[in-house]
């Protein structure tokens, strides 16, 4: 029996408040994130870790002391592992907080599989995202002594199993509002140098939605993309959700909200969406306020994970896109698939 190990890509999240500013240690020093030069990453990465925790920690407070990204992307590791059979074992690489790379390639080295597929949990691929997380599990698989055959999917924003897991609730909310309501798309936001410096998530993001809106076939739905969580002075993707939540007010505008890039619950959804942004919803004039869950381990999410698999292990491809091709237009150079590309 051909074994495969199959590892989950996720950004993890402080698991005690002790942890909070470590965390965001990692996270700044990350070249993908913060793209200077070690040294000066390295002190600006601590400066904005203590400057920032004192806020995060009180975002984790809410959440009761500790991220749920955790035993959420456990949950989804245990509900792949039963789709896809005994022949495949999930392992979790964080690339911010426990447990890292490093405990992956330790734990699968042990397993001893026939080959790895790699799977960011983040459908749109971004180099501060599955490329990050992509660099810093090669670098643990080396050191471990891997030498099993590694596949990636790279990305997989038009995924069959994940529109129709946004598909069917948006589609129930959509019955339940009044009309004219309006569905925004919040997505993780970026810095706009990134997105200009070849980064293809931004239209990664936007195929997904237009994936949703064509299986959705209400021709009806006034659909806006938008993008949260920017921190910092530099200039980020727009138009941002708050920015588009204060025009619905003024509008007087009901609102869906839908975290089309995240598939786990975790602080961005439960207290930037669901707490601050409700409040905001309810202080600027929006009649009605309703944010969708992530996607999870729901039933279609998995089916469509299992068979990217499923597809991916038996392929001899070190890369995939979900689609069997290079998926992003020319234009974007950072796509892992330019090397493929005559």
């Amino acid at each position: 029996m051909t074994r495969t190990a199959v590892v989950l890509f996720n950004l993890g999240g402080p698991d005690r408040l002790e942890a909070v500013e470590p965390f965001l240690v990692n996270l700044f020093d990350d070249p993908a994130i913060i793209r200077l030069p070690r040294p000066v990453r390295w002190i600006l990465a601590r400066l904005i870790a203590r400057r920032r925790a004192p806020v995060a920690r009180a975002i984790y407070r809410q959440l009761g002391g500790a991220s749920p990204i955790l035993a959420n992307t456990e949950a989804q590791a245990r509900a792949l592992e039963g789709a896809l059979g005994a022949s495949f074992r999930c392992f979790i690489a964080m690339r911010y907080w426990h447990p890292l790379s490093s405990a992956a390639a330790a734990a699968i080295k042990a397993w001893e599989p026939d080959r790895v597929v790699l799977l960011p949990l983040y459908p749109q691929f971004s180099t501060t995202t599955t490329a990050s997380s992509a660099s810093s599990w090669r670098g643990a698989a080396a050191v471990a002594g891997i030498t099993a055959p590694t596949r990636l999917l790279c990305c997989y924003p038009g995924d069959a199993g994940f529109i129709s897991a946004v598909v069917g609730p948006l589609r129930r909310a959509l019955d339940e509002m009044p009309v004219g309501t309006r569905v925004l798309f919040s997505a993780h936001g970026l810095p706009e140098r990134i997105v200009a410096a070849g980064d293809p998530y931004r239209w990664q993001v936007e195929h997904t939605v237009a994936s949703v809106c064509a299986s959705l076939g209400r021709g009806d739905v006034d659909a806006v993309i938008c993008f949260q969580s920017r921190v910092g002075p530099l200039a980020w993707l727009k138009p941002a959700t708050d920015a588009e939540i204060r025009r619905a007010g003024a509008q007087r505008r009901p609102l869906i909200v839908v975290p089309i890039a995240f598939v786990s619950e975790h602080s961005e959804t439960l207290v930037e969406l669901d707490r601050d942004y409700e409040r905001l919803a309810a202080q600027t004039g929006v009649p009605h306020y309703r944010r969708l869950p992530t996607v999870a381990a729901t039933r279609e999410f998995i089916a469509g994970l299992a068979a990217q698999i499923r597809l991916l292990a038996q392929d001899g491809s070190e890369i995939e896109s979900g689609v069997g091709s290079r998926l992003c237009p020319p234009r974007y150079s950072a796509c892992p698939w330019k090397a493929r590309v005559a």
